[in-house]
């Protein structure tokens, strides 16, 4: 991949989507990842497969990824939790899918009910199932830059989770700060810890929630240290439902801005992304928090009644 490159992974229809108290309907989520699609981003996580009980706003994952338009060239992860997901993910037609751990013991037990070996424990056949299957596999790990129980997590730990994402099959170790704690002068320490501990940086991708508005300003530090992947969400859609007041992740329109303006290359339309975002936000009765959409919707000005 070129140096100028970013690849933009899209997870508003999951991470985003999974936030919202209302229920959205199956057709606008197909929609919204279509529009996506349409957009040119790369990757798009579609939906996941966990227990509607644990969230009901994802009980329709089936359904959503069988209707999706699959672009050629677009991958469509989804996330699994065990084996029992896997089984529906592959139902489905999915071919590639996430894992999901973090790098705080308590915030993993309020999360998923598991310490983080025994999360490691779950995921593991799920993982050598999907390797064997052909799938893709990607290792989220939350609280990288702290947790909203422990407070600040030491780089070395959140590198040692990391690794062992690596070791037991990942292809790629998206670093999250799920709280939006982070600021930049952290950055460097937790990419170089992973990367001494033996985590190539092309298989690093950064996923930064905007709690404190020091996203982008943590991802302009990512791009210095070498990381080219960078999670986001169309319109800042998201937040942790165990996480007491973590905002929505990174808008994909100010990721976009932002990147496009320091002349890296995404393959991705502003412009069809914020359509994307228009339509959702139709649909949910919320205003987007993305201030990139903000504004090109100022410069449209008022629409005909």
């Amino acid at each position: 991949m070129s140096a100028s490159r970013v690849t933009i992974v899209e997870v508003g229809p999951r991470d985003g989507l999974q936030n919202e108290a209302a229920a959205v309907p199956t057709d606008v989520k197909v929609a919204f990842v279509d529009a996506l699609s349409a957009a040119g981003l790369p990757v798009i996580e579609a939906t996941a497969f966990v227990s509607p009980k644990a969230i009901p706003q994802l009980a329709d994952g089936d359904e959503v990824f069988r209707r999706i338009a699959k672009r050629p060239g677009v991958r469509y992860p989804v996330l699994v939790p065990n084996e029992k997901g896997l089984d529906r993910a592959e139902a489905s037609g999915a071919r590639e899918i996430a894992v999901f751990t973090a790098a705080s013991e308590t915030f993993n037990r309020k999360n998923i009910n598991a310490s983080i070996d025994e999360s490691f424990a779950r995921f593991a056949p799920v993982i050598r199932r999907a390797r064997t299957a052909g799938m893709r596999v990607r290792g989220y790990v939350s609280c990288v830059f702290g947790c909203p129980y422990e407070g600040a997590i030491p780089p070395p730990s959140a590198a040692r989770v990391a690794r062992r994402l690596i070791d037991a099959g990942c292809d790629e170790v998206s670093l999250g700060d799920t709280i939006g704690v982070g600021v930049p002068t952290q950055v460097p320490e937790v990419v170089e810890c992973c990367v001494d501990a033996g985590v190539p940086l092309s298989r690093l991708a950064l996923h930064f929630h905007d709690t404190r508005g020091t996203a982008l300003a943590n991802v302009a530090e990512g791009l210095r240290q070498g990381v080219r992947i960078f999670d986001s969400s169309a319109g800042g859609l998201g937040g942790c439902p165990y996480a007491p007041g973590a905002a929505g992740n990174v808008a994909t329109e100010d990721l976009l801005y932002l990147l496009h303006g320091m002349g890296y290359e995404t393959g991705v339309d502003l412009s069809l992304v914020a359509a994307a975002t228009r339509a959702l936000s139709g649909a949910i009765a919320r205003r987007p928090a993305s201030r990139v959409y903000q504004a090109l919707e100022s410069a449209r000005g008022p629409r005909p009644v």
